[in-house]
């Protein structure tokens, strides 16, 4: 009977051995398959991914771009072509402060291209310059510093140095909605200075 006995203890003991190895086995593979999913996950980036959104990382830092403008370049025929899905993925994934791209392409129009308020702020939100949205241009043209008055100057005189264009004629074209869109009183002071 004691043989018994043992042989059957001894049986339950390979039970438990068994059923501890094979929760033992489900973990391994279950956290191997957690490995292999995590690991794919950074396989799975296809290297055109990668390479657009390289370029969305440079087109928006270096160059403040909108995320409008960012997409449509890469994907662009004459821009850099790739897949609507690797520009998209590079949008979703590209580090930028829109507002802050707006902000400095506004102060490079009212800086160097001497243009109005109202010419800078069109410009930002055109779809045939720079597309950031109408909050973006908001937020740049609340922040930007520039004198319009002085711009409005520096426009007049071109405008008599290389068209010899009369003062009377200047003012109309200072402040014409399909010319340089500054206000009377910028005008104004800009005929009044035009010969200082």
């Amino acid at each position: 009977m004691a043989g018994i006995g043992s042989s059957l203890g001894g049986g339950g003991d390979k039970e438990s051995t068994s059923s501890a190895d094979t929760s033992e086995k489900t973990e391994q593979s279950s956290s191997k398959s957690k490995e292999k999913s995590s690991s794919s996950k950074k396989v799975d980036v296809p290297a055109e991914y990668k390479s657009a959104l390289a370029k969305a990382k440079s087109y928006a830092s270096m160059m403040n771009m909108s995320k409008q403008g960012v997409y449509d370049q890469l994907t662009s025929e004459a821009g850099e072509q790739f897949s609507a899905e690797a520009a998209q993925y590079a949008i979703d994934n590209v580090k930028a402060d829109w507002n802050k791209n707006a902000l400095e392409k506004a102060k490079s129009y009212a800086t160097t291209m001497d243009m109005s308020k109202q010419s800078v702020q069109e410009q930002l939100v055109s779809s045939s310059g720079e597309k950031f949205t109408q909050e973006e241009a908001n937020y740049a043209m609340g922040k930007v510093k520039a004198d319009w008055k002085k711009n409005a100057l520096a426009k007049a005189k071109s405008y008599q140095e290389d068209m010899s264009m009369s003062p009377d004629a200047i003012r109309d074209q200072l402040t014409s909605s399909s010319g340089e869109k500054f206000t009377s009183e910028e005008a104004e002071y800009a005929i009044q200075h035009l010969n200082d």
